[in-house]
């Protein structure tokens, strides 16, 4: 995957805030601090935001170099990682959306309570995954966590492409309208009470596959990845270039606890489907 992350931090400002669903914030930053920005290339673009420690003063300018060589640890911004939902050079202005469950966490708490002219700093953007026009058709399947790439990604796809999406959501009142000049087919998958990503498994397996040259995009929560990857790698034998498959985040674990053990469980899925493969 390419990463186009600057080390630098960008400061921008929120312009407005839109609550597109009961748990789904939409947050939209603008500013002069976004010209020029490298975005674009990718439709999974990331930024990893930097939310301020409660209490804390931070450098003017804001400098992480500096605030990691000066400060304690804790009192280091907190970074969290989003999708950019759109990027609008134009403008410019940049769309991050936020599921927001309650006061847990500390992302979803600061969406709720964004008011135009908060200051909102990134690094990035990184990215790695754009659909590929030469594919014969293409899988989207993903959670709240991956339905601002999905959204992206339906938006970026070739007109008349054949497209399979699914999205798993709380219920029915957390879908969206998506946009797309694609052929596809959108199936919302409720969840209700059961574990996540249970409906979307069981809705990947039971598709038929078109014929030809599949690329597929499945991302969110770590364990249903892992069930998906193994059907798509081991089951349908797609070869891993035509699969941009990751866990966005995983049960049990804040962003900093996934990150940190993220590549030994990538590596452990790996080996473990090699040997299935063999």
């Amino acid at each position: 995957m390419a990463d186009r992350r600057a080390r630098a931090a960008t400061t921008g400002v929120v312009t407005r805030v839109e609550q597109l669903t009961p748990h789904m914030v939409r947050v939209v930053v603008g500013g002069a601090g976004l010209a020029g920005l490298a975005c674009g290339e990718f439709t999974d673009h990331y930024v990893k935001v930097l939310f301020p420690q409660l209490g804390v003063t931070y450098p003017d300018p804001f400098d992480m170099g500096a605030i990691r060589e000066s400060m304690p640890r804790d009192q280091w911004p907190v970074v969290r990682t989003y999708t950019i939902r759109k990027w609008v050079p134009e403008a410019p202005e940049l769309w991050i959306d936020f599921v927001v469950h309650g006061d847990a966490g500390i992302a979803g708490p600061w969406a709720a309570a964004a008011q135009p002219g908060d200051v909102f700093r990134f690094i990035g953007p990184g990215g790695g995954y754009v659909p590929d026009p030469a594919a014969d058709w293409h899988l989207v399947a993903g959670d709240e966590s991956a339905l601002p790439a999905i959204g992206a990604a339906l938006e970026g796809m070739p007109a008349g492409a054949r497209v399979h999406a699914f999205i798993e959501v709380e219920s029915p009142a957390e879908e969206q309208k998506l946009e797309t000049a694609a052929d596809a087919e959108v199936t919302w998958l409720h969840r209700g009470d059961r574990r996540v990503g249970e409906a979307l498994v069981a809705a990947v397996r039971s598709l038929e596959f078109p014929e030809g040259r599949l690329h597929a995009f499945v991302h969110g929560e770590a364990a249903f990845v892992k069930d998906l990857r193994g059907y798509l790698r081991v089951d349908r034998k797609i070869p891993l270039d035509q699969l941009s498959i990751s866990g966005y985040w995983r049960r049990g674990l804040s962003e900093d606890g996934w990150q940190s053990s993220k590549r030994e469980w990538n590596q452990q899925v790996e080996q473990e489907q090699e040997q299935a493969r063999a």
